[in-house]
């Protein structure tokens, strides 16, 4: 039994994150301070005795004793990370500073999830690792992009300079149950407008592309990785190969939900990636793992979650 930490535990991902760690027989400990994080999705994990919950800050030093370190603790969709983005880029940098030092402390290894946006909009495409990106240090969205970007950085330096076990995956665009359903991303926004027969918003002309994996892929890569040999550090590109448009997402939500929404456009938002792909062929050869769920069926899953939020009440206000 290893003894794990989960920074942003009670998150989207984090969430699924430590279930998955629980049920391999692992002792899970969650930290959160509950910016974006919710209660709601750990609560099935309290009565395990294996689970336990912190609330705490990764801006501030943490002491504990663990063996393995996942830091996921960040507000990811631009409504939250750009509502406090001072805060945003403390919580990347000092984040990694604070959890670095700990798995120094304690030669524990660990890691990081970055993201896609640190290749920014992109000129290369699909995105492979070797990329260095196309970013604005000056925008409104640098408060995250170039906060992951830095933890990289403070990642390697880590490795290089102190010999530190690291990882490094970027995490391309990510959906399933357990989404915030505040966070203004396009998945999340698109079922609940669709649920609601509400118009559904398009940004921009809609031909725009992203590639979604459904979440239990995507946790399935993160712990492949953490157990990979030492030598593969990343950073690794974790999502799915698959473009699809906003204009197909839209069209395919509403079929699965039988929505009678109507289609309206809005003006692009500063900076917005025209086209976000991952070359994975780094994680098929090094990781054995490629993603399996097909959009309509993890969206499928995705519209009953939040269905199910719809009918308590818990929406976009």
């Amino acid at each position: 039994m290893k003894r794990i930490l989960v920074t942003g535990g009670s998150g989207f991902l984090g969430s699924h994150l430590c279930e998955k760690l629980l049920d391999m027989g692992n002792d899970v400990l969650s930290i959160d301070n509950y910016f974006t994080g919710r209660k709601e999705n750990i609560a099935h994990l309290i009565e395990n005795s294996y689970f336990e919950a912190m609330r705490h800050d990764v801006t501030f030093p943490l002491y504990v004793e663990v063996d393995e370190i996942y830091n996921l603790a960040c507000p990811a969709s631009p409504v939250h990370y750009q509502f406090d983005p001072v805060q945003t880029t403390k919580t990347s940098v000092h984040g990694a500073i604070n959890m670095l030092g700990l798995a120094k402390r304690l030669k524990a290894k660990v890691l990081q999830a970055s993201t896609s946006e640190v290749y920014g909009d992109p000129h290369e495409h699909p995105q492979s690792e070797g990329y260095w990106g196309h970013v604005n240090p000056v925008g409104i969205r640098s408060c995250y992009d170039e906060g992951k970007r830095c933890a990289e950085t403070l990642f390697f330096d880590y490795y290089r300079q102190h010999k530190l076990g690291i990882k490094v995956a970027r995490i391309f665009n990510t959906y399933g149950p357990r989404m915030h359903p505040n966070d203004g991303r396009v998945v999340s926004n698109l079922i609940i407008q669709a649920i609601q027969n509400k118009p559904i918003t398009i940004y921009g002309d809609g031909a725009q592309t992203r590639s979604f994996c459904y979440v239990d892929d995507l946790i399935e890569a993160l712990i492949r990785l953490m157990n990979s040999p030492d030598d593969l550090t990343g950073p690794v590109n974790l999502g799915n190969p698959a473009e699809t448009s906003i204009l197909e997402l839209a069209q395919t939500i509403i079929d699965l939900t039988g929505s009678s929404s109507s289609l309206v456009y809005r003006e692009l938002p500063s900076d917005d990636p025209r086209k976000r792909c991952p070359d994975i062929s780094l994680a098929k050869e090094k990781l054995g793992w490629e993603p399996m769920v097909p959009l309509k069926e993890g969206l499928t899953k995705t519209i009953e979650y939040f269905e199910v939020l719809l009918k308590k009440g818990e929406h976009p206000a």
